[in-house]
C-alpha cells in the first residue's frame, strides 16, 4: 500500500490517496520516517532486527541443519534470552529450516489395477427428506 502511495502521490497527492484506501496520512508518514530513520522503529521491531542477525548467524554456523529448537537452545547458552515461539516467527520470515531427516511418511497409495467403488448415490447429496438415502 505504501508503495502504491509513493508511485501515485506526485498525480493525486497522499491525502486523497490515503481517503480512498483504508489507511490514515499519519501511518503513511510514519512508515516513511521510520524508513528514513530505522532507530525511530518501535523497540519489538528494532530487536526483531537484531535478533533475525542472530538468528542468521546461528543457522550458517551450522550448515543450515539446525531448526527451530536449536537455534533456540543456542541462542540461549549464548546468553541471548528468546522466546522459542519468536525464533519460530523470524525463521519461518526469514525462510530458514532445518533438516528434515528420513523419509516422508506416504500413507495411502491407489492402486490403479483395482476398480473404484461403485457410486451408489448418484452424487446426489441432498436427499428430500431426511432418512430417505442410506448407503451400506
Amino acid at each position: 500500500m505504501i508503495e502504491f502511495i509513493d508511485d501515485h502521490r506526485e498525480s493525486y497527492g497522499v491525502e486523497p490517496i490515503c481517503r480512498i484506501l483504508p489507511i490514515a496520512p499519519s501511518t503513511y508518514y510514519e512508515h516513511k520516517a521510520r524508513d528514513a530513520k530505522p532507530d525511530r522503529a518501535p523497540p519489538r521491531i528494532q530487536r526483531d532486527r537484531w535478533l533475525s542477525a542472530e538468528i542468521q548467524r546461528v543457522w550458517e554456523e551450522n550448515f543450515g541443519v539446525y531448526g527451530i529448537r536449536k537455534v533456540w537452545r543456542q541462542l540461549h547458552r549464548e546468553a541471548i534470552p528468546t522466546a522459542r515461539c519468536t525464533v519460530e516467527r523470524l525463521m519461518r520470515h526469514m525462510g530458514l529450516r532445518g533438516v528434515v531427516r528420513g523419509k516422508p511418511v506416504r500413507t495411502t497409495v491407489p492402486d490403479p489395477n483395482k476398480a473404484s467403488p461403485a457410486d451408489l448415490v448418484r452424487r446426489q447429496f441432498q436427499p428430500a427428506q431426511p432418512n430417505a438415502l442410506w448407503v451400506l
